[in-house]
């Protein structure tokens, strides 16, 4: 087994988390949960044998095992990981990833999902679910997908960084540093997710913000239009045209009628 597929539009159901030592009692430990999924956070090395394929584990990677596979674990003495035991939805969109990966940049937000979720477990099962689901979906996206299967992490960690940083002034050279590719590869990448420029998918995602602001809320227009990073009042207009075919004040009397 080298890849899993699991459903994340519903939050898993966790039955069990925390921090785990093994490899004092020998080196060999087979293990299975008949009806419970593994998702471990790494912090030693060893290998790791699920159905007959051979992982290697080293600090930072990450696993999670369907339920009712049988694993064994090769260890090189004292080794501690960080655990949860769960049920996934068997609702939603299938998503594919290997069973094993290296977390990279973002091993210390998982690790701490990963301790909020053992420290509230017992006390708040909502919330624990809610740290180890973020936790799934950050793991979901650390690797490339397959073609048709959702953007490319470059994609999606630069439109984080927009999302972040609507009100400010952004650039597409600092999008890309943020996203960890070059100007040209990014430009490229999000041409294939989006059809258009990322610039055009800057504005679009400032005004559809606006939109939502001066249909949904009594912020005054020029707070609105300071709000999503085009202060003067003449562009937000003319954005506000271009996107909606109508004025903000429009737009808002519109909503009320």
């Amino acid at each position: 087994m080298r890849n899993v597929t699991i459903c994340l539009d519903e939050p898993p159901e966790v039955v069990n988390a925390g921090f785990a030592i093994h490899g004092l009692n020998g080196p060999d430990d087979p293990f299975r949960l008949p009806d419970l999924w593994q998702f471990h956070l790494y912090q030693y090395e060893a290998d790791l044998e699920v159905d007959g394929s051979a992982h290697r584990i080293t600090p930072g990677r990450v696993s999670l095992i369907p339920a009712a596979t049988e694993v064994h674990y090769h260890h090189r003495g004292r080794s501690e990981h960080l655990y949860v035991h769960l049920r996934p939805s068997p609702r939603g969109t299938p998503h594919t990833l290997p069973l094993i990966q290296d977390s990279g940049s973002a091993g210390p937000a998982l690790a701490e999902m990963f301790w909020q979720a053992i420290a509230t477990v017992a006390e708040s099962p909502a919330q624990a679910a809610a740290e180890v689901w973020t936790a799934l979906w950050r793991t979901v996206r650390l690797q490339p997908n397959e073609p048709g299967d959702g953007d490319h992490p470059a994609v999606a960690a630069a439109f984080a960084y927009i999302e972040q940083r609507l009100p400010r002034p952004i650039t597409v050279p600092e999008v890309a540093a943020a996203a960890g590719v070059s100007h040209n590869h990014l430009t490229l990448l999000v041409k294939e997710a989006t059809g258009s420029t990322l610039v055009a998918y800057i504005r679009h995602r400032r005004m559809a913000r606006a939109g939502h602001l001066l249909r949904e809320s009594t912020l005054s227009i020029p707070a609105i239009a300071a709000s999503v990073g085009i202060p003067a009042l003449q562009a937000f207009n003319k954005a506000c045209h271009r996107e909606f075919g109508a004025s903000p004040r429009a737009l808002r009397e519109a909503a009320r009628r």
